[in-house]
């Protein structure tokens, strides 16, 4: 007999609203989280689905200055020679996008795959070796929509140097670095992508999205 929950239409509703709500979030106070919050989220994320069952993801609280100092000189450069690609009016326009919150958010997690796993026992991964790192993006999007049901709001910097990142926070070796990501309170809430509301790109129809063969 099975014990699983029934999840109603009013979850359903709720659930929706979630996905529509979450945002890369860019702006954040200050202050901190609650103790232990970031702990059972992490614990919760480590739920998502992973090829094999191998479980790659492996979350490291960077709470070092020293550390962060160096992801965000990285950004910094990254940043600037991102900004060289760009000439005229979208070069103009990417100068003025918020595009990190290294500054302010209190809680910073990188997170990687670890690609020398023997969990899982290679299972799915002999003709599709790159869905290991798939996975830990599902965890890392698990523990995004679990962040915005508390509140919490959650930013993705892809704009760094992995190698740079990774060496200055000393992990094993064989672990790729798949995000770092800025976490804590929002200074504000919205419902359209702050890159969509600074001009940079609307969503895309859902007709170019989706296709039927």
């Amino acid at each position: 007999m099975s014990d699983a929950p029934a999840f109603g239409s009013g979850f359903a509703a709720a659930f929706r609203d979630l996905i529509l709500w979450r945002r890369d979030v860019r702006r954040f106070r200050t202050d901190p989280l609650p103790d232990g919050l970031i702990d059972e989220l992490v614990a919760l994320a480590c739920h998502a689905p992973s090829v094999g069952n191998c479980q790659p993801w492996r979350f490291v609280h960077v709470t070092s200055e020293e550390r962060r100092d160096v992801v965000r000189a990285s950004f910094r450069r990254a940043n600037q020679s991102a900004l060289e690609g760009y000439d005229g009016e979208a070069r103009a326009l990417y100068a003025r996008l918020k595009l990190e919150g290294l500054d302010a958010a209190p809680v910073q997690l990188a997170v990687f795959a670890d690609e020398t796993t023997e969990r899982g026992a290679g299972l799915g991964r002999q003709t599709m070796p790159e869905a290991l790192r798939y996975s830990v993006v599902g965890a890392i999007h698990t523990l995004w929509l679990a962040l915005r049901a508390e509140g919490v709001g959650m930013g993705w910097i892809s704009i760094i140097e992995p190698d740079i990142v990774t060496k200055a926070l000393g992990v094993p070796e064989g672990w790729t670095l798949v995000a770092y990501l800025c976490i804590g309170w929002p200074v504000e809430e919205h419902l359209d992508p702050e890159l969509e509301r600074a001009g940079w790109q609307d969503r895309a129809p859902g007709d170019e999205l989706i296709l039927k063969r």
